[in-house]
């Protein structure tokens, strides 16, 4: 099973390679870099010391914003999704804010913030926080009136329903928001870096285009392609643990 897995991850992308390989064998077209030239260039580009001034600073910026984006859109969807009044007085303003383009903000939070890493931080977490904070809210709502009833009878309430209960019933649609979030918060880090930034993978990108290193910007592009690899896998590995018995119920209606 596990090999059949790795063949069909590892299918699709060696056709293509093998594709790009064959109509770039005779090709000198200057802005489509051939296989073999993009992978020396990755490897001499990014295993080097741009791993510490660009790679590493931009993930530590991603990690951290992605971490907020989380924390606070689970905490503030469960305290909204739990309050009827709550929800109807802030479902306005979520809908207002949820509209606006965080790289527009980029502007204003430069201004008000500066331009530093708290700043890019921000924009992370103003993208991610919305799939995180909407999916807590409806799963919240959605939360089994059987179940809530029984709580209640047996008197569990406080931080132990919201343990017991409403996390566990609400986080397969949490897992959704957080899915989402994950790639807006990849494509928010690199146009955070675009602006006003002196390291960070999108700024390194910019400058390869800018001074027409065609090799080394793509180069820079198939490593973002890689973090997003690494970030699914990430999330498949934690998804299969903290979902664990929620996958084991799909398993048994499935089989019934």
């Amino acid at each position: 099973m596990n090999a059949k897995r790795l063949g069909y991850g590892l299918g699709l992308p060696v056709i293509l390679i093998a594709a790009w390989w064959l109509l770039t064998l005779n090709s000198t077209n200057f802005f489509v870099p051939k296989p073999v030239e993009l992978a020396e260039t990755f490897v001499t580009v990014w295993f080097s010391e741009r791993i510490f001034v660009d790679v590493l600073p931009s993930l530590g910026r991603l990690a951290i914003g992605l971490f907020l984006a989380i924390v606070l859109g689970i905490v503030i969807g469960i305290l909204i999704g739990s309050v009827r009044w709550l929800r109807s007085l802030t479902e306005p303003v979520l809908e207002f804010f949820r509209a606006i383009p965080p790289p527009v903000l980029i502007p204003v939070l430069m201004l008000v913030i500066g331009i530093n890493d708290a700043m890019k931080i921000v924009v992370i977490v103003f993208g991610c926080i919305w799939p995180v904070l909407l999916n807590t809210v409806e799963g919240v709502r959605a939360v089994d009136t059987v179940l809530d009833d029984t709580a209640s009878t047996y008197r569990i309430s406080g931080f132990a329903r919201i343990r017991h209960l409403v996390l566990p019933a609400a986080s397969p649609q949490i897992m959704a928001g957080v899915r989402q979030s994950l790639s807006i918060g990849l494509i928010l880090m690199v146009i955070s870096e675009m602006f006003a930034s002196s390291s960070g993978l999108g700024y390194a990108i910019v400058q390869f285009q800018r001074s027409f290193a065609i090799p080394e910007m793509w180069s820079g592009i198939a490593l973002l392609g890689l973090i997003g690899v690494g970030l699914s896998l990430l999330f498949q590995f934690a998804q299969a643990r903290i979902l664990h018995w929620y996958n084991g119920l799909k398993e048994l209606e499935h089989d019934g």
